[in-house]
């Protein structure tokens, strides 16, 4: 079922009716409309498209789903390709809802490819600031778009908190490599996502405040400039976690190694000590005579030299740090 409404010089007069009423509705003069669809298909959108005239290849981009973020312009309308995204903290997965929408000079069409993308979030800013809705089309695309930006702001918010606790993890001896790697290359594929859809955003939302495109007034270009300011603000936050997500990958490549010299320094080290007892009771267990042979102080002397000699080594070891 789409979602409508009316507006009339700014005041919501009509929601819910009929999109076959859509013609009616833009006869009155100083009338916006909005339609909203839900994965419609060809059928129902050619409807639409009739009524306002919205271009072959805009209709195809609208139906056919993974789209780039993007602002295509056509003779009477523009077309509006975005995505809103939220971060799943117990998995790490970017989960992304695209929409389309059509900006013509008295309506806005917005096209979800399924219900994930949350409509009525973009209806509570509209009613929040209804102040606002004399400004016509303008007024809804930036209620649009400052929930789609918003979304990318906190999702990259989240990727931060993520990456710092996985930050935490590196330096505990507790924690097992596995299971920080794996979560490290889910981070990173997920910022990878999260780029795609946020880096185009900066030239859509620039574009709609050139004054060629005759949709966003005076009073509306601080609205939209502040969206423009948060695309910016996610889109330097974006890669500055790209960074740090790269250099955590090598750090923790470099804590293996030196965690492995450490280990091996050990172990060098112990064989060293054992190897003291082996020496004496292997010249010791020689089958031929030798100075205390078959008397009771060589097995003191021998006993003494293996505690002596180990003690000396451990002692050395210990104060290099190799134990």
């Amino acid at each position: 079922m789409a979602h409508t409404r009316c507006y009339l010089n700014g005041v919501l007069t009509d929601h819910e009716f009929d999109v076959h009423r859509l013609s009616e509705h833009l006869e009155e003069p100083g009338a916006v409309v909005w339609v909203d669809l839900c994965a419609p298909d060809i059928d129902e959108l050619e409807l639409v498209a009739e009524e306002l005239g919205l271009h072959a290849l805009a209709v195809e981009d609208a139906v056919h789903p993974h789209q780039r973020p993007k602002l295509d312009r056509y003779p009477d309308h523009s077309f509006l390709s975005a995505y809103a995204v939220r971060l799943d903290s117990d998995t790490g997965e970017l989960v992304t809802s695209e929409v389309a929408a059509f900006l013509t000079r008295r309506a806005l069409v917005t096209v979800r490819k399924d219900d994930s993308f949350d409509i009525d979030a973009v209806v509570q800013r509209w009613d929040s600031s209804a102040d606002l809705a004399k400004h016509g089309v303008a007024f809804l695309v930036h209620g649009l778009l400052d929930y789609v930006v918003d979304g990318h702001f906190e999702a990259v918010q989240a990727l931060d908190e993520q990456i710092e606790a996985l930050e935490d993890q590196l330096f505990v001896p507790s924690a097992r490599q596995a299971d920080v790697q794996r979560r490290s290359f889910e981070l990173r594929r997920s910022l990878v996502m999260l780029r795609r859809v946020v880096l185009p955003m900066r030239e859509v939302v620039n574009t709609l405040l050139r004054r060629d495109l005759d949709l966003v007034d005076d009073p509306m270009a601080p609205y939209f400039q502040d969206v423009y300011d948060h695309v910016l603000r996610a889109t330097e936050w974006t890669e500055s976690l790209r960074d740090l997500v790269t250099s955590i990958l090598e750090t923790n490549l470099t804590i293996q190694g030196n965690r492995l010299n450490i280990i091996t320094k050990k172990v060098t080290s112990w064989a060293a000590i054992i190897a003291v007892p082996t020496a004496i009771t292997g010249f010791y267990g020689q089958n031929l005579p030798y100075p205390g042979f078959g008397t009771h102080y060589g097995f003191d002397v021998s006993t003494a030299s293996i505690v002596v000699f180990s003690a000396v080594l451990y002692v050395l070891f210990k104060r290099k740090d190799w134990l």
